[in-house]
């Protein structure tokens, strides 16, 4: 039996720094690791997910996974507390592990649709439920802090959209997942919080609810302002409809808060980052950025401008982004960024605070900065 590298108590989460993210357009190591119990290691040639509800077919190896037609999405995983931080620090205390602004990574995913599976599967669901109805996943491979077994849910509807680009991914950037990353099989569901996307998948169920388990009920959901502790919370999680898209956002990554940049010989600073769309609204379409507080602003340049691939698109992916500005010289400059998707979502000066600090998407900063 293999030994697990991580215990339940103190399970791996992890960000890279800024700077490394934001260093290629896919993020080949050293992306974000978000766990609720330790890291199974597990072997792909038992390894079996088992469908449930409304089908016939029950069971699939990796094997008759990997034997479906395969699909390519480049799509940016991210967690939905990413940013906690400064929701923490700039509005008030949340709750929840204090994440940065790295929470988040831009990979090559391949496997079957999710689509494809349940089809083959026998799906008998009427056409007319699909709207009401809910695909849940679970991992039963682990112990979790909250629940029994790690679960999830998204709407049936948006499972069976073939360009919502829904895969059961078997790799990441062209190999075999790792086990931090969830192999032999986890699925990935573009534009969605990362809590959807369960890693080490072992149950997949059609059903006419959203998943119970706590981390579908329980957490991941934006609590209004009156929920400020978590005794006033009990009232309101079943009030509150769990996170599915992920809200337009921006990261200034260079140059970092608290930091000293020089201006070139033209008096130029450049500013680098990334940028997010809203859920299915992508690409990213423009950057604003500003190097004065939010007085006047510049457009960046897009980094990204075409796929790496041919027929794969980059609409569930970030952007890279940099912009010139010129800074006068001093302290305590601030630089601010801003993002606007193709679905027209720009991004906000500031969110309202909520309990779980999740969803946060107020302008990119980078503050105390020298200037020389």
């Amino acid at each position: 039996m293999v030994k697990l590298e991580h215990t339940v108590r103190k399970p791996l989460n992890r960000e890279p720094p800024l700077e490394k993210l934001i260093s290629s357009f896919i993020t080949e190591e050293g992306g974000y690791d978000r766990n609720h119990g330790p890291i199974p290691y597990l072997d792909a040639s038992t390894h079996r997910v088992a469908i449930y509800g409304a089908v016939t077919q029950q069971e699939f190896s990796i094997g008759q996974l990997s034997s479906l037609p395969q699909h390519t999405v480049i799509c940016a995983l991210q967690c939905a507390g990413n940013r906690r931080h400064t929701m923490r620090t700039k509005l008030k205390e949340v709750n929840g592990i204090d994440w940065f602004d790295g929470a988040v990574m831009n990979c090559r995913w391949r496997g079957p649709r999710l689509r494809d599976v349940l089809l083959r599967s026998g799906m008998d669901l009427p056409r007319e439920k699909w709207k009401d109805a809910h695909v849940a996943f679970a991992c039963f491979q682990t112990p979790c802090q909250d629940d029994e077994y790690y679960g999830g849910s998204i709407p049936l509807e948006r499972a069976m959209q073939e360009d919502a680009d829904v895969i059961l991914a078997l790799e990441m950037n062209g190999r075999p997942l790792t086990p931090n990353h969830g192999f032999p099989v986890r699925v990935v569901t573009p534009g969605i919080a990362g809590a959807r996307s369960v890693k080490w998948l072992d149950r997949i169920t059609v059903q006419l609810c959203e998943s119970s388990n706590f981390y579908q009920q329980r957490d991941y959901k934006i609590l209004p302002e009156e929920a400020d502790c978590v005794e006033k919370a009990k009232e309101w999680w079943d009030k509150c409809p769990s996170i599915v898209d992920m809200p337009v956002n921006s990261v200034i990554a260079v140059p970092a808060s608290e930091s000293t940049v020089k201006r070139d010989e033209n008096g130029v600073v450049y500013v680098k980052g990334y940028a997010l769309p809203s859920g299915q609204d992508g690409p990213v379409t423009q950057v604003e950025v500003s190097a004065d507080g939010g007085k006047t602003w510049v457009l960046a340049e897009l980094a990204q401008a075409e796929s790496p691939e041919k027929g794969v698109s980059l609409k569930w992916s970030w952007t890279l982004w940099q912009a010139k500005v010129k800074p006068e010289p001093g302290t305590g400059k601030k630089f601010l960024s801003r993002a606007m998707d193709k679905g027209g979502n720009v991004q906000a000066p500031c969110p309202k605070w909520n309990l779980r600090g999740v969803s946060y998407n107020g302008y990119g900063e980078s503050e105390n900065v020298e200037v020389i």
